[in-house]
């Protein structure tokens, strides 16, 4: 089983490198904002949770979040493991991911972090807002997206930094050569 936490800073070519990893290693990509909006349209309990405290105005807890990702790493398509995207985003839930993967006899096998710098990072989006056409993406927002990341992330690859997890990968090239780096890193673990 393999086990990968994919992170990068908005607009580094996560997605598609999820994607490309999806089916060069045939792990399953789990993204938090894609099960949430799947529990939150099928009304699951933990959707109608979740729900609860978004009609507030509230963050979900990390509890709730867990569930959800210990509900969908139990499925049969996760047998051989999964690539992580948006989760965890807390050494909280980063501790509670190790708790149960440990339950489970497995662990995070790496951590890749796409890393592009913040200048280009502005330039990809706002010429993806331009192509398109997506009104959220302006250099304000942008910036703010970018601040938040840093200071929400930083914490997360400090901690899987100190266990040797993090691979930095250089996101500033085209998406052939990262997928290459990025399965050259993956591989060298086996």
């Amino acid at each position: 089983m393999t086990y990968l936490i994919l992170v990068g800073a908005p607009g580094a070519g996560k997605g598609t490198q999820a994607r490309l990893l999806v089916q060069e290693l045939g792990l399953v990509h789990i993204s938090t904002g894609d099960l949430f909006r799947y529990n939150l349209k099928n009304k699951t309990a933990l959707g109608i949770e979740a729900r609860t405290y978004m009609d507030k105005g509230e963050l979900v807890p990390d509890a709730v979040t867990v569930a959800m990702v210990r509900d969908r790493l139990s499925q049969p398509d996760c047998e051989k493991g999964a690539i992580l995207d948006g989760f965890p985003r807390t050494p909280v839930q980063a501790d509670a991911l190790t708790a149960m993967l440990d339950e489970w006899g497995v662990k995070i096998d790496m951590v890749p972090h796409i890393y592009v710098e913040t200048g280009i990072l502005v330039e990809r989006l706002l010429k993806r807002a331009i192509t398109e056409g997506r009104a959220d993406d302006n250099e304000e927002t942008i910036k703010t997206r970018m601040r938040i990341y840093k200071e929400q992330t930083q914490p997360l690859l400090d901690y899987y930094g100190e266990r040797g997890l993090v691979v930095k990968i250089n996101g500033d090239q085209s998406v052939e050569d990262v997928q290459k780096e990025l399965i050259a890193a993956v591989k060298s673990i086996f």
